[in-house]
């Protein structure tokens, strides 16, 4: 996640660099180095805002599940976390979903994938 994006998130949760910093049990000098550039945002950070933006957002009933977005046949759906789960509309936020028709080794490369999508697109800044 890169620095402008942090901040894109943290300001559209309404939140103050103090209220992020406790909210993600990290030091204000932590977050204002991750929206300065000078430090990474790490996975767990990442994630937990993503997460949080979501729920914020959920009324947003136009996204529609994963699995009807990149019309999974059911014999994936049944081997993905994100059908196990009905987790559809947050599948970009669970491990080990068959996105492309394989599983990703990591979240770095998941979320190459995942920020191409439209499932994933409605946090994104528009």
């Amino acid at each position: 996640m890169e620095e402008k994006e942090f901040a894109y998130f943290r300001k559209r949760l309404s939140k103050t660099q103090k209220e992020m910093a406790r909210l993600f049990g990290a030091s204000v000098k932590a977050i204002q180095g991750y929206e300065q550039g000078w430090r990474s945002v790490p996975v767990h950070i990442e994630r937990q805002l993503l997460f949080l933006t979501a729920i914020a957002t959920r009324e947003n009933k136009a996204v529609k599940p994963c699995w009807v977005v990149k019309k999974c046949p059911i014999d994936r759906r049944k081997k993905c976390p994100a059908w196990e789960f009905q987790a559809g509309k947050i599948c970009w936020f669970i491990n080990g979903t068959i996105c492309e028709g394989k599983v990703q080794k990591d979240w770095s490369e998941k979320m190459k994938i995942c920020r191409t999508c439209e499932v994933f697109a409605f946090l994104l800044p528009h």
